[in-house]
């Protein structure tokens, strides 16, 4: 049975995400006895997800303020403030964002994948080693212990998902 959770700002785990991004962890798999995972996400231009597929969570975005290209299987969509976007397991996306900064709320239905954000990204309560940052090898260890398959490297703004990613496989 679930209990209820509340607290403040200062209370939810913020992590450096892309490119000195902010992730904070408002609810997690331990909150909500698995039900889901909340995040919010403060982001500068040009972060980018890998192209990649969720077996086990939807995922839904929400642009409080921003722009964004979100890529889900074959579409290609542009959103701005207030945008949202609902990505099923499954299905290959990615995103790249456009605007100066982006602050986005972002859910995981069931919870588990802030297991993949904790293992990528940096604990900001934690010292930072020197020269400590998100790479595409540490995103694919990372993608590989929390059951994500990362397809390929993240797309330019005209780019369309390959087929081959489509298809679940990467290209040759």
């Amino acid at each position: 049975m679930s209990i209820p959770y509340l607290a403040q700002a200062a209370d939810h785990q913020q992590l450096e995400w892309h490119g000195g991004g902010i992730m904070s962890i408002l609810l997690d798999a331990q909150k909500t006895d698995g039900q889901l995972t909340m995040l919010r996400s403060t982001l500068p231009a040009g972060a980018a997800s890998p192209v990649h597929i969720h077996a086990d969570e939807d995922e839904v975005f929400l642009l409080i303020r921003g722009s964004g290209i979100f890529w889900a299987g074959e579409h290609r969509y542009e959103l701005t403030d207030g945008g949202v976007a609902f990505l099923p397991r499954n299905l290959p996306h990615a995103y790249l964002f456009t605007s100066e900064t982006v602050d986005m709320l972002g859910l995981c239905i069931p919870a588990g994948e802030e297991e993949f954000f904790r293992a990528a990204g940096w604990d900001l309560s934690q010292p930072k080693p020197e020269g400590w940052a998100i790479t595409p090898e540490s995103m694919a260890a990372a993608a590989a212990a929390t059951g994500q398959t990362i397809l390929g490297p993240p797309l330019a703004a005209d780019d369309m998902i390959p087929a081959a990613y489509l298809a679940g496989s990467q290209p040759e």
